[in-house]
């Protein structure tokens, strides 16, 4: 299994705008349709500020001090109003959904991976954050979803106590 290190060398080599999709799916838990509407400036401040393309929500995220390196580098200039995950075609326009699918199944075909879509980087967010904080509630809010048990079973997490339960088990 490919580590989010090994991913993020292997895009940051073959691509920088593939790997800031990465970056900033597995960093802030957004819906790829809210990344892909993302403009340089959206997130040059301390947080993005959004409406959310599926609940109409607006949505205000703290940028990580991490996450706000990897953006310093890539937005450097560019104009703040061009879309961060630029396509090639047309006249600053942001890639598609499909795209983006290519891009990570690329990225699961590299690594041999085989379960891997645009929802991975926001179940990607959700597990490590889960797993640093144990924060259940604030899961459940950052996703939007109606519980903290949907939170959960979203990102796996009910799935991973039973698989390891089952491999301790025996009769």
């Amino acid at each position: 299994m490919a580590s989010i290190k090994q991913v993020k060398d292997y895009l940051v080599n073959k691509n920088p705008r593939d790997y800031m999709l990465f970056v900033l799916g597995i960093n802030t838990g957004l819906r790829i349709s809210n990344i892909l509407s993302l403009q340089v400036k959206d997130v040059t401040g301390i947080h993005i500020n959004l409406k959310e393309q599926k609940t109409r929500k607006f949505k205000k995220l703290r940028i990580t001090p991490q996450l706000r390196r990897e953006i310093k580098w890539f937005v450097e200039s560019k104009d703040p109003e061009e879309y961060l995950i630029k396509s090639r075609k047309g006249v600053n326009q942001p890639i598609g959904r499909s795209m983006a699918y290519k891009i990570l199944r690329n990225v699961a075909d590299h690594f041999g991976l085989q379960e891997i879509g645009t929802h991975t980087l926001r179940k990607t967010f959700g597990y490590h954050f889960y797993h640093q904080t144990k924060k259940t509630a604030m899961l459940q809010e950052l996703f939007n979803h109606s519980s903290e048990k949907i939170a959960l079973i979203y990102i796996g997490i009910n799935q991973d106590t039973m698989d390891k339960a089952m491999t301790k088990f025996k009769v």
